[in-house]
């Protein structure tokens, strides 16, 4: 993978992602600024996607950034979104399909409606986007488009049923995506976070037990950081990932390699 360190390599290329007020997408925003692309913000947080177009245009150079209100999971306003990234920048190269919800609750406690929000923002959002963006790519001869997923998607956790269906759903239309559009030299690709400190883990982690716990059970025996999911996101949007497409990637701290039985050596003794 390419240095950390800022570069050019993505100049000339317009990126567009949801949810890039904060967390991950804020991160990867900022990632991609930084190496060149030019970022349309998508968002329903009006005030903080305002306040980073400003701030990102200060220090990277004026119509870097720009801000587009959408709710991802309204079609209509997804396809409002993909237009005002062609009018603003005339091209749209890279597509990152970040926003996402969770919500707990085993199936007969979930309201329909829950199971709706959290499919329309988490799988929903992924089609909508992908409908109005890859005719625009088809056009100037391709792109990438980067899904962010979960390793829930790839496993299922205890009272996390709509969340978990979502992003399963989200990885396997992620590999019929890139099937149907590799001819179009569209490489379509999903990062799958674990653990990842962000205002949407915030109030979980704080509690020490919940940290402790879940720290445990990831052999990096930490969290990971918006930083590290966003560093992935730039490669697979960047010709250094030219002969990747349908990939799943787990970026877990390693969760994903456990099996989930107990750990012997450390139950006996032995480390």
């Amino acid at each position: 993978m390419p240095s950390s360190s800022p570069t050019a390599y993505l100049t000339g290329r317009v990126a567009l992602v949801t949810g890039g007020t904060s967390g991950i997408g804020a991160a990867t925003v900022r990632e991609l600024i930084g190496h060149g692309a030019r970022v349309m913000i998508a968002g329903i947080e009006d005030e903080a996607g305002a306040a980073m177009v400003t701030e990102l245009c200060a220090t990277h150079g004026a119509d870097t950034a720009r801000y587009v209100h959408a709710d991802v999971s309204v079609l209509a306003e997804v396809e409002t979104m993909v237009a005002a990234v062609e009018q603003a920048y005339g091209r749209l190269d890279i597509l990152v399909n970040n926003a996402g919800v969770g919500n707990y609750g085993e199936t007969p406690d979930l309201a329909p409606e829950q199971w709706e929000r959290v499919l329309g923002i988490n799988l929903n959002s992924i089609f909508y986007g992908c409908k109005f963006a890859i005719p625009l790519m088809r056009r100037q001869g391709g792109g990438a488009i980067v899904n962010i997923a979960s390793i829930s998607g790839m496993a299922a956790d205890y009272g996390f049923t709509a969340y978990a269906a979502s992003k399963g759903a989200a990885i396997n239309y992620t590999r019929a995506l890139a099937l149907d559009h590799a001819r179009d030299h569209i490489r379509v690709n999903a990062v799958c976070p674990g653990l990842i400190e962000t205002p949407l883990t915030a109030a979980t982690l704080a509690a020490p037990a919940v940290r402790e716990t879940w720290s445990a059970n990831v052999p990096l025996n930490r969290p990971g950081r918006p930083e590290e999911i966003a560093k992935l996101v730039r490669f697979l949007a960047s010709d250094d990932a030219s002969y990747m497409t349908g990939a799943i990637i787990p970026v877990d701290g390693g969760l994903t390699a456990w099996t989930g039985q107990p750990n012997m050596p450390k139950v006996l003794g032995l480390v």
